[in-house]
Protein backbone atom coordinates (compact mmCIF):
# COMPACT_ATOMS: atom_id res chain seq x y z
CA UNK A 1 0.00 0.00 0.00
CA UNK A 2 1.38 3.44 -0.89
CA UNK A 3 0.33 7.04 -0.30
CA UNK A 4 -1.32 6.97 -3.74
CA UNK A 5 -3.50 4.02 -2.74
CA UNK A 6 -7.23 4.90 -2.79
CA UNK A 7 -7.60 3.14 0.57
CA UNK A 8 -5.47 5.90 2.10
CA UNK A 9 -1.92 6.35 3.26
CA UNK A 10 -0.13 3.48 4.94
CA UNK A 11 -0.10 3.46 8.73
CA UNK A 12 2.68 1.93 10.80
CA UNK A 13 3.02 0.70 14.36
CA UNK A 14 6.22 1.62 16.19
CA UNK A 15 7.15 -0.18 19.38
CA UNK A 16 10.00 0.30 21.82
CA UNK A 17 11.03 -2.92 23.57
CA UNK A 18 12.80 -3.52 26.87
CA UNK A 19 13.55 -7.22 26.48
CA UNK A 20 10.14 -8.87 25.97
CA UNK A 21 8.22 -5.86 27.35
CA UNK A 22 6.76 -3.06 25.25
CA UNK A 23 7.48 0.32 26.84
CA UNK A 24 6.03 2.46 24.02
CA UNK A 25 3.46 1.74 21.31
CA UNK A 26 2.70 4.37 18.67
CA UNK A 27 0.55 4.23 15.53
CA UNK A 28 0.64 6.87 12.82
CA UNK A 29 0.97 7.61 9.12
CA UNK A 30 4.22 6.21 7.70
CA UNK A 31 6.17 9.50 7.67
CA UNK A 32 5.25 10.39 11.27
CA UNK A 33 5.94 6.83 12.40
CA UNK A 34 9.40 6.96 10.82
CA UNK A 35 10.17 10.24 12.62
CA UNK A 36 8.94 8.76 15.92
CA UNK A 37 11.03 5.61 15.45
CA UNK A 38 14.14 7.69 14.75
CA UNK A 39 13.51 9.84 17.83
CA UNK A 40 12.94 6.81 20.06
CA UNK A 41 16.10 5.15 18.71
CA UNK A 42 18.09 8.22 19.77
CA UNK A 43 16.31 8.57 23.12
CA UNK A 44 16.51 4.88 24.05
CA UNK A 45 19.75 3.91 22.29
CA UNK A 46 20.07 0.54 24.06
CA UNK A 47 16.50 -0.63 23.37
CA UNK A 48 15.07 -2.34 20.29
CA UNK A 49 12.71 -0.18 18.21
CA UNK A 50 10.45 -1.87 15.63
CA UNK A 51 8.26 -0.34 12.92
CA UNK A 52 5.70 -2.54 11.18
CA UNK A 53 2.90 -1.84 8.71
CA UNK A 54 -0.60 -2.02 10.16
CA UNK A 55 -2.91 -4.30 8.20
CA UNK A 56 -6.32 -2.91 7.16
CA UNK A 57 -7.98 -5.74 9.11
CA UNK A 58 -6.39 -4.56 12.40
CA UNK A 59 -9.10 -2.65 14.31
CA UNK A 60 -6.45 -0.40 15.85
CA UNK A 61 -5.04 0.34 12.41
CA UNK A 62 -7.45 3.14 11.63
CA UNK A 63 -7.12 6.73 12.70
CA UNK A 64 -9.45 7.91 15.44
CA UNK A 65 -12.51 9.83 14.24
CA UNK A 66 -12.42 13.61 14.48
CA UNK A 67 -15.77 13.92 16.24
CA UNK A 68 -16.71 13.27 19.88
CA UNK A 69 -18.03 9.76 20.36
CA UNK A 70 -19.91 10.42 23.58
CA UNK A 71 -21.93 13.24 25.05
CA UNK A 72 -20.31 13.40 28.48
CA UNK A 73 -16.56 13.69 28.88
CA UNK A 74 -14.91 11.24 31.29
CA UNK A 75 -14.13 12.59 34.77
Amino acid sequence: MSDDDPAGPQRRRVRVWFGDHIVADYRAEADLADRYAAAMSRRFAGLRVTSEPISPSDPGGHALPGERLWEVAPK
